[in-house]
């Protein structure tokens, strides 16, 4: 009997950790600026930032990501699973809640929040954190930010 309710006790803590997103050490406490979206259409190609500190992403110890969007600000979850070298693994961010203020052209704002819902991966090499869009849909170019 006695065995039967310490297991229960511990239950409800034990489901409580199963469900915890996994962080990648390397990740987790990072701040980024953007600098460029690669676009796998050609007739696209590359997006520079003119000003990388307009667009941030900080990715907390908790879980959290918070964003600076240009003029607006945006926050979610994120979660992470490395690959044994921990340089690389699957990246998965969750509904970005974000302020809709009307910011000057070009309008990247609303783009970079829609698309971190399609973030599968990620890679860290050279200093510079690149997200991966599904379906070949582009690359994100992170840098550090400064503080």
């Amino acid at each position: 009997m006695r065995l039967t309710w310490t297991a229960l006790a511990l239950a409800p803590a034990m489901a409580g950790c199963a469900v915890q997103p996994m962080q990648s050490a390397s990740l987790a406490g990072t701040s980024w600026a953007l600098h460029a979206i690669q676009s796998m259409d050609d007739a696209q190609g590359t997006t520079r930032i003119s000003d990388p500190q307009r667009f941030t992403l900080r990715l907390g110890d908790d879980g959290r990501a918070t964003l600076r969007l240009d003029c607006n600000r945006g926050t979610g979850t994120w979660q992470a699973t490395p690959s044994a070298d921990g340089a690389s693994g699957q990246l998965q961010f969750g509904p970005i809640a974000a302020t809709r203020a009307l910011c000057p052209p070009p309008h990247l704002d609303e783009r970079v929040a829609r698309d971190l819902a399609y973030v599968r991966s990620y890679l860290l090499k050279d200093g510079k954190l690149f997200l991966s869009l599904m379906a070949d849909g582009g690359i994100y170019e992170w840098h550090p930010a400064r503080d």
